[in-house]
């Protein structure tokens, strides 16, 4: 579900895409983080996927920021 310029992950506990990638920008590094600080997948699990999808890119922009900062 879209809502303005961020989308609804988890429906259950009103989770956004921009709220997992300032997670992963906190220091969230597993899924496990995710699920413990936003509650992500730990009801009806059906957003389990998409979070990790989100994660894994999030992860990916913060290590390449990280290596460009440091050049």
């Amino acid at each position: 579900i879209f809502a303005g310029d961020r989308m609804y992950v988890c429906i259950c506990n009103q989770v956004t895409d921009r709220e997992i990638r300032e997670a992963v920008y906190a220091g969230a590094s597993r899924l496990r983080d995710i699920q413990r600080d936003l509650g992500v997948a730990n009801q009806c699990g059906k957003c389990g996927q998409m979070a990790k999808c989100i994660l894994k890119e999030s992860l990916a922009q913060r290590d390449s920021q990280c290596n460009l900062q440091a050049a």
